[in-house]
């Protein structure tokens, strides 16, 4: 029986150590994640802050290609973050998602080969290729941005077609609460006259019946005395001029 207990005890034991470190482990995973995420975004905000400086303060092909790599980036952040919060609300717009992720493979890929051309020193090549990745940047983020207006015009859409609905629900209640026309007033008076007659006749005869007096029966001393039973064994009564 001890050995039993001892057993049951250890069992209990191991669970509870089992449930802290699986804890443990969700707490430090989800922490991770969101010091990865800090980090990366504090990256992004660093690398944009960089390229937009370069883009202002340098010229030639630096300059171009940090411009370059500004708008890609811009435009495929933008609409990623527009489909994802319209996703909430319309499901149909998956398809739209499943379309950028695979653009956003054509976006990273040009923005890692336009990072490697800005330390590249042959400038004059670059220079050459500078026509090629200008239409392939504006190809990408002419795509990005059609699917991000298209979401925004689709959300738009819905959100007017559902106040113009609200709008006519509201104008026919409002009209319904403005309908003082005679025959309704009328109709509404005569019926309160009715219920107002009835009240006051069920009123009266509930007075009349509490004000009514109750029949009292007559006393008794007033009618005359009824006469005495007789019985078979009595004698006859002898009349009265009998001596």
């Amino acid at each position: 029986m001890e050995a039993a207990l001892i057993i049951f005890a250890l069992m209990v034991l191991f669970t509870f150590l089992g449930l802290g470190v699986y804890a443990t482990v969700k707490v430090v995973q989800a922490t991770k994640r969101g010091v990865d995420r800090t980090i990366t975004q504090a990256r992004r905000t660093v690398e944009d802050t960089t390229l937009r400086a370069k883009s202002f303060g340098q010229v030639g092909v630096p300059g171009a290609l940090a411009q370059l790599r500004l708008d890609l980036r811009t435009s495929m952040r933008s609409t990623q973050q527009a489909l994802h919060e319209g996703v909430r609300l319309d499901a149909s717009l998956r398809e739209s998602i499943a379309l950028f992720e695979q653009l956003s493979a054509h976006g990273h890929e040009l923005d890692g080969e336009l990072k490697r051309l800005e330390q590249d020193p042959d400038r004059k090549r670059i220079a050459e290729r500078l026509p090629e990745l200008r239409e392939r940047t504006a190809k990408i983020t002419q795509a990005s941005d059609s699917l991000r207006w298209a979401a925004r015009d689709r959300a738009s859409r819905f959100a007017e077609d559902d106040l113009s609905a609200l709008s006519a629900q509201i104008e026919m209640e409002s009209g319904a609460l403005r309908d003082w026309s005679p025959e309704s007033v009328d109709h509404l008076a005569a019926a309160a006259a009715e219920w107002d007659a009835a009240q006051q006749t069920q009123q009266a005869q509930q007075t009349q019946q509490r004000e009514q007096p109750r029949e009292q029966p007559r006393k008794a001393a007033l009618n005359p005395a009824a006469p005495a039973p007789e019985y078979p064994w009595q004698k006859t009564r002898r009349p009265e001029s009998t001596t």
